[in-house]
């Protein structure tokens, strides 16, 4: 069974710093493109980053120069560093098969993490 444990967010100030992790089991996680997607309250998916399984990394422009995504395959672990935040980043932060995504009927898997940027 595919498992994706989301993990890691919580309540900052505009301008500071937040490490999300995901811990996957129940496939090869090494095989896989894997994604950061959030969804602000009342708003609906977004995608945020993309690590392929050779590392390239690709992000949503919103995020650009402000996440790095990043990914442990000797821990089935991915990563999203999200610095200097900002009050629209506040969303529940999922991670995906990036496939999964990018299907056109993509359902979380996990409970996601919440984000919340506020002074």
């Amino acid at each position: 069974e595919v498992k994706l444990v989301e993990s890691g967010g919580g309540l900052v100030q505009p301008g500071g710093s937040l490490r999300l992790s995901c811990a996957a089991s129940g496939f090869t996680f090494s095989y896989h493109a894997m994604s950061w997607v959030r969804q602000a309250p009342g708003k609906g998916l977004e995608w945020v980053s993309t690590i392929n399984a050779g590392g390239s990394t690709s992000y949503a422009d919103s995020v650009k120069g402000r996440f790095t995504i990043s990914r442990d395959n000797s821990k089935n672990t991915l990563y999203l560093q999200m610095n200097s935040l900002k009050p629209e980043d506040t969303a529940v932060y999922y991670c995906a098969k990036a496939w999964e995504y990018f299907s056109g009927s993509y359902v979380p898997r996990g409970q996601g993490t919440q984000v919340t940027v506020s002074s």
